[in-house]
Parts: structure tokens; sequence; C-alpha cells
């Protein structure tokens, strides 16, 4: 973002430009058909005023979340909230922020119809507006919260690293931020990011690919993993025009607070079996876009992959053999592939 812009342009794109969906000009926004079947099952019971007014580009919803204190950063009209709402349970709580009126308005309205749908005996979610790098400021406490979400809100951010260092203040040691959000494979020119257009429809403040990576790593991940990718159409002709060769992808990405990780991959002969008791996930569980790990089978993992399945929420659904003590240098990087097609692990990013 330049000086040229500010916070005012975002909130009016949002919150009078766009009525619904339909009126983006890119294909960021996804549909229902990219989620997973239960979540899929949740939107069923979600208001379809919240439904209309979502912009995100992605499906930031982990497994494993009942009893969990989840932040949405940038929650809009509340659609991932109130599914994280549900998966969450009574004894969970979320917190959805937002710094524009008319969503967090669409919001709010919907607290005790939604509480009732789910049946709940109350809510367990709360709005807050406000902006999503001053976390302190709405008094979101260090190591409170378990997991942070956000869907195509960290391009529109006007201070990324601060927003990283805030997100890795606020997640309790082994806490997750699992994400999407637009991803540029170029740096966007410096003449394309005053331009509300362009800003609201999540093109100007995309992140470089490999900047993203280098802001995660100063803000305490030094190991960020992909979940998923897709490439984004962009409709409009005079964007794509402008925006010329940069492909623009939308992106799932998961990153733990963990002191154990380091900026590679690296090889103490550690094996990682899944019990398959994670109820989202009974046959295999993902950890990203190339380590699937089957039931029952032991999977030779690295340092790294081996903290995340150990030391986070996931721990009590898996058996990790072996520790640090000895060590055998770079972990093989090459991801194992099935007769199918599809990931069977092996590898680490």
């Amino acid at each position: 973002m330049t000086d040229k812009v500010s916070r005012k342009d975002v909130q009016e794109y949002y919150g009078r430009v766009l009525k619904t969906k339909d009126d983006l000009k890119t294909s960021a926004c996804c549909g229902a058909e990219s989620m997973a079947p239960y979540i899929r099952d949740i939107l069923n019971r979600i208001a379809p005023e919240i439904l209309e007014k979502f912009y995100g580009c992605g499906s930031p919803i982990p497994p494993e979340l009942e009893g969990c204190a989840v932040l949405d950063l940038g929650c809009g009209a509340g659609r991932d909230a109130y599914v994280l709402s549900k998966l969450v349970g009574e004894h969970g709580r979320v917190i959805g922020i937002d710094m524009t009126d008319e969503q967090i308005a669409v919001a709010q309205r919907h607290r005790d119809a939604q509480a009732h749908t789910f049946g709940f005996a109350k809510s367990n979610i709360e709005f807050m507006k406000g902006c999503i790098e001053d976390l302190a400021e709405l008094g979101i406490a260090s190591d409170s919260i378990d997991v942070v979400v956000s869907n195509c809100v960290v391009n529109l951010s006007f201070d990324k690293p601060k927003l990283l260092r805030e997100i890795f203040r606020v997640l309790k040691p082994g806490g997750e931020l699992y994400f999407s959000d637009v991803f540029a494979s170029r740096r966007i020119p410096a003449e394309l990011k005053d331009d509300p257009v362009l800003i609201g429809e999540c093109i100007a403040g995309a992140f470089y690919i490999e900047d993203f990576r280098r802001a995660l790593a100063e803000a305490g991940c030094p190991d960020g993993r992909l979940f998923s990718s897709r490439e984004i159409e962009v409709h409009d002709s005079e964007i794509r025009n402008r925006i010329g060769m940069t492909r623009l992808y939308s992106r799932t990405v998961r990153a733990f607070k963990l002191a154990s990780l380091e900026d590679r991959c690296e090889d103490f002969g550690q094996h990682a079996t899944y019990l398959g008791t994670i109820p989202e996930e009974p046959r295999c569980f993902k950890l990203d876009d190339h380590h699937c790990l089957e039931k029952g089978r032991p999977m030779l993992v690295c340092g790294n992959t081996a903290g995340m399945l150990s030391e986070t929420r996931f721990g009590k659904h898996f058996r990790v053999e072996g520790d640090r003590s000895v060590h055998y240098g770079l972990f093989d990087c090459s991801p194992a592939v099935t007769k199918d097609g599809e990931c069977a692990g092996g590898g680490c990013c």
C-alpha cells in the first residue's frame, strides 16, 4: 500500500461498493465445492445474508478445534467465524475482528439466532471493530489464542510485518496460524498499489511468495507450510492488462508457533504415525501439500514436521518416535507419490 490510499478506501470498497460476492472482478472468491463435506453441512445452517457478503479466497478452517480459542482476522460478515463457532463448540470461543461497520453489523445481528441454530445455550462468538494489526489495543492478550485464521485479508493490511508479529504474540506456544490469501508470482509494481479497485480485489497488496517467506521468518516462524494452492483467474480485461505477466494464486498456508523449528528440514531419524483419531480426518491427516499421513503407517519425518505433529494440539493424535540426539544432515525433501498420483508424504518443504 502507498500513502495515497487509506483504510477508508478499503472500508468503502467492502462496505458500499461490493454488495455481494458476484460484484468481484476475479475468481478469488471460491465456492463451497472446494470445502470438506462437514464444513458444507455447517454452511447450510448459516443465514443467507452472511453467505452473500462473503469475499474470501479459500477455506481456512483446520481440523481439531473442539474447545479452542480461535481468532478470525478480517471476519467480514462472519461466515468463517460462524463455521468456527460450531466447530469449537460451547466450550470454545471465537473472536472476529473487522474494521468495516457494514460487515460487522451483519455479523452481530445473527449472533443469537446462530447460537440457537447450533443448539448452544448462549453464543460463543464475539465480534470487535478494529484494525487487525492492533490486537493489543483490542485487548487480545499474549499467548491466549490457540488458532488464528484469516480469509483473504492479510493482503489488505497496511503493515504486514506488524500484523505477523502480532499474530505470533497472541498465539499460545504450539498455536497455529492457518490462513488463505492472494499471493503473487512477482512483486506488484508500485504504481498499482494506490488503486482502490486493485486493493479491494486483493491484488495490489498481494504478498510476493518469497517476500512472505522472509516476513514469516522475521516474525518467528522459519518454516511455514503450503497447504493448498490454485491460480486465480482475472475476469476484467483492464485489470489483466495492468498486472501483465504476474500470476496470482489463492494459497492456504499454515504456520506454527514453535521454538524448535529450524529454517531447513533436518534429519534426526524420526518417525511419525497417525493414530486416526481426528474426527474430520479418520483415514489420513494432511499436514501440508506433500505430507499426507496414513492411519497406522509410520512415516520418516524431519525435525520440523515431528515438532508440528507432537508439540501442538495434534500431539495426542500421533506417535512420534525418536529425538534430536543424533543428526543425519539435511532431510530428503522429495515427496513420495502413490500410484494413483496422490501424495504419500515423505518429504518436507
